[in-house]
């Protein structure tokens, strides 16, 4: 492979990783198995009801 053709190439690949990166993400962010737990243990505000009256 010649020296233009692989800088090229190089540059070609710089440029599909920086507009992917820009791109929307479709997935949602990871999020851990101990983050999950703490989150499931929370007592959501939603979830608790107190009588007003």
């Amino acid at each position: 492979m010649n020296r233009r053709k692989k800088i090229n190439q190089l540059l070609k690949a710089h440029a599909k990783k920086a507009s992917a990166k820009l791109a929307p993400k479709s997935k949602p962010k990871y999020i851990s198995k101990a983050d999950r737990l703490k989150l499931a243990a929370e007592p959501s505000p939603d979830s608790i009801i107190s009588p007003e009256s």
